[in-house]
């Protein structure tokens, strides 16, 4: 049983969330976050100490310090915005590789030996076998993020079969729902704001991708453990849906019907996948199911936004 958890990237989207299920279960929480793209307004609940803290420039003795007493380590802080990993080529081996291995670091200083990590769907890059099983081999890799992700898995991984920590590894598909503040349906949902009239799509809008809603993502965050030292969990819906598909909903969802003009090809920019479908039986097996369905998920997210159009000026 938790009693104590640290959440890194804990004023996050994902990270908010998870923070809300602990709270309720009656685990007393710390937050470490630099509240670059978190808000310190998710967490304006609850006994929660906060620490403002970039943990890929922190001393490993002060990280130490801020996990002293705990139990279990949800490290979920990254730069997950994929699209933009050219423009700055080092921020995803900073703020998730080197982020990584510091919280690894002070998770030995202090005694923490349970860590779960957020990792992602992207490292099976463009996977020959669809749905795609935690066993499938790793392909090239086709964006920084990923490669990132998969440098920090086996940093995790080394630890945890030295017998440094007990890790948990979720390969997440991308995830919607309240507290979202960046991806399609942000970027769809601003645009019919300004412009109800046409929606530009990144590709051709055939991109197949599978989505998930955060109280899944939380439900398994919270539940689901290894039977040994180390184990990967594959984390989605059991299916898919086109881009096209999305915004259809997310135009109807705004009570609009406006032309979609797409920008062409079968991916929206470099590293985009245009097919995401994660085969999530073995986290079934050990007892999680998505509740939620692609469609639920993607129209709570805009009932959410429309609901907290601030999100927008803050982004």
């Amino acid at each position: 049983m938790i009693r104590h958890a640290v959440v890194t990237g804990g004023a996050g989207f994902i990270g908010s969330n998870l923070v809300d299920v602990l709270l309720k279960d009656g685990v007393s929480v710390t937050v470490i976050d630099n509240l670059s793209t978190g808000f310190k307004r998710h967490l304006d609940f609850g006994n929660v100490k906060v620490v403002q803290r970039d943990i890929t420039l922190a001393d490993v003795e002060d990280l130490a310090a801020d996990f002293a007493g705990a139990d279990t380590v949800y490290h979920l802080a990254a730069n997950a915005d994929v699209r933009f990993g050219w423009d700055h080529p080092r921020l995803d081996h900073q703020q998730n590789l080197v982020a990584t291995l510091n919280v690894l670091d002070a998770c030995e200083k202090a005694g923490v030996r349970d860590i779960v990590f957020s990792s992602t769907g992207s490292v099976y890059g463009e996977a020959a076998e669809i749905p795609t099983p935690e066993v499938a081999g790793f392909p090239v890799q086709t964006s920084l993020y990923a490669a990132s992700k998969v440098a920090s898995e086996a940093f995790i991984e080394a630890h945890a079969t030295a017998g440094r920590v007990r890790a948990t590894i979720f390969r997440f598909v991308s995830v919607l729902g309240p507290r979202y503040s960046h991806g399609h349906v942000f970027d769809f949902v601003r645009q019919l704001s300004r412009s109800p009239k046409k929606l530009t799509i990144l590709g051709d809008g055939t991109q197949r991708k599978s989505y998930m809603h955060v109280d899944d993502c939380v439900a398994a965050l919270t539940s689901l453990r290894p039977a040994g030292d180390v184990e990967v969990f594959n984390l989605g819906a059991d299916g898919y849906c086109t881009v096209s598909d999305s915004a259809g909903w997310i135009s109807r969802r705004l009570g609009l019907e406006p032309v979609f003009e797409f920008t062409g090809g079968d991916r929206g920019w470099i590293g985009d996948n245009p097919y995401i479908y994660l085969d999530v039986s073995k986290a079934a097996r050990a007892g999680w199911k998505t509740r939620r369905t692609i469609r639920d998920s993607v129209e709570d997210t805009v009932d959410w936004l429309l609901a907290n159009e601030w999100i927008f000026d803050a982004r």
